[in-house]
């Protein structure tokens, strides 16, 4: 039978399961010890877990229960046995990707090998990196290795120090600033809620030469604290109140020209600070922003992410499900009105992948933006990746408006739901329950998530 014919079963009917006794076709026979077992070949060459796989060669005989199959040494689900070729399911972790069966019972067992390696491609999964609840969703609040550090209260909001890696700051919508340090595996709180008299911590920027840290602050007071401003040569332990109003849901710094932007939830407002001018001259009070425009009706939350070139930002207005753009003025050295590019004001909670308003979201969060190679010498060559809390899932925003889904609402034989704490490939296994917070590590291609509801931080990378 050839390879191509194989397939096109394989595609067709799937994998043929025999009762036993019978036989799956007219030639299959009974293994014979006293003839050699051969590998002679395998196909597809190349693929990762869950791949299906066909070994060819002889005297495999037609009894599944006296065969094995290794790859890569870990042990291979045998789906069903011909004489002449072995169906199978390539198992996880099979890195190295050697091909061994073993036919006979174990006291008369022969081995066999293919001449070349299955080329194993790992895959991207998702694990739990640290923070754990119990069977009745109670967890414990502590600092300590990423092994028993207890849970996290609610990582809304992550972020990478900028001048080293190893350290994710995580703010705890409501609660304190947690950090991850990956030298050492451990979690400790350096910034308490108290430090700044701060109600709701919402998010965590850097200034451009990454010595201050920014921090905005969601409260009712027109005279509260909308964002903090602290330096690293005090360690991050000196607050200063930076800019004054109500309801901060988020702050952003230009990452070329460093003006601070924030927002209020209030009426919609966008607010321009200019942070060159606060650091250069000194002359600017708490209250001295420029309000640029309402980006809709009152009381819509939303958050502010800036594209690595400068040139756009998205609003992710999060309790209404839809994101808007706005472009830079590279003159004026500030953002335009915005404009729709994906989801619809008012439809509701919904998951649908599509193209600008057709597209459906539900509690779109933090995003992060991902370089793309396949949009190498294009104008933008970055999609931008983000969390939605009702929708249980990461999803991602290319620059022409198109959703798609990129992780979560996995496991679909489990039950009817979309939430969970599953680990597993992307999209067929994992689950998350309320992810919020989203930070990506460019240099290992690495993405953290902070699962809300999970009390804890997953990873999203290759397997390893």
């Amino acid at each position: 039978m050839s390879h191509l014919c194989v397939l096109l079963l394989l595609l067709t009917t799937g994998f043929i399961s025999c009762k036993k006794g019978s036989t799956a076709t007219d030639d299959s026979q009974a293994y014979n010890p006293s003839e050699e077992v051969v590998v002679s070949d395998f196909f597809p060459k190349t693929g990762g877990s869950g791949q299906q796989l066909v070994i060819y060669g002889k005297n495999f005989g037609d009894d599944k229960s006296i065969v094995s199959v290794k790859i890569g040494g870990v042990d291979a689900t045998v789906i069903t046995v011909h004489d002449d070729a072995i169906y199978c399911l390539v198992p996880n972790k099979g890195y190295t990707g050697e091909i061994e069966v073993n036919v006979g019972e174990e006291t008369n067992q022969q081995t066999a090998m293919a001449n070349e390696a299955f080329d194993y491609q790992r895959r991207m999964v998702v694990t739990t990196l640290a923070g754990k609840k119990d069977e009745r969703g109670n967890y414990d609040i502590k600092d300590g290795t990423f092994a028993d550090c207890g849970g996290f209260q609610n990582p809304t909001w992550l972020t990478f120090d900028p001048k080293n890696p190893n350290l994710l700051y995580m703010g705890q919508d409501g609660s304190d600033i947690r950090l991850l340090n990956f030298k050492d595996s451990t979690v400790t709180t350096p910034i308490t809620r108290g430090m700044g008299g701060w109600s709701r911590i919402r998010t965590i920027a850097f200034t451009l030469d990454k010595n201050y840290m920014i921090i905005a602050n969601d409260q009712g007071d027109v005279n509260g604290i909308s964002t903090s401003i602290l330096s690293r040569a005090n360690n991050f332990k000196d607050p200063q109140v930076l800019t004054s109003y109500r309801q901060c849901n988020g702050a952003s710094v230009h990452p070329v020209n460093g003006e601070l932007y924030f927002n209020s939830f209030e009426k919609g407002q966008f607010y321009r600070f200019d942070l060159n001018r606060y650091f250069e001259n000194h002359d600017l009070g708490i209250k001295d922003y420029q309000l640029l425009y309402l980006i809709q009706d009152n009381g819509w939350e939303f958050q502010i992410d800036i594209a690595p070139t400068g040139d756009y930002a998205y609003i992710v207005v999060i309790n209404q499900n839809y994101i808007l753009r706005t472009d830079y003025d590279w003159n004026s050295k500030t953002f335009l009105q915005p404009y729709v590019v994906c989801g619809e004001a008012r439809a509701g909670n919904a998951w649908v992948d599509g193209v600008g308003t057709s597209a459906r979201l539900a509690g779109p969060y933090q995003g992060v933006f991902v370089k793309n190679p396949d949009y190498a010498g294009k104008k933008d060559e970055y999609d931008f990746y983000f969390t939605e809390q009702s929708n249980n899932d990461i999803r991602i925003l290319t620059p022409e408006g198109k959703v798609t889904t990129f992780a979560g609402r996995g496991s679909p034989s489990l039950d009817n739901d979309t939430k969970g704490l599953v680990d597993g490939g992307l999209r067929t296994e994992a689950r998350f329950f309320t992810p919020r917070g989203l930070a990506y590590d460019s240099t290992n291609q690495v993405f953290y998530v902070g699962d809300c509801d999970n009390h804890c931080i997953r990873k999203i990378s290759l397997e390893n």
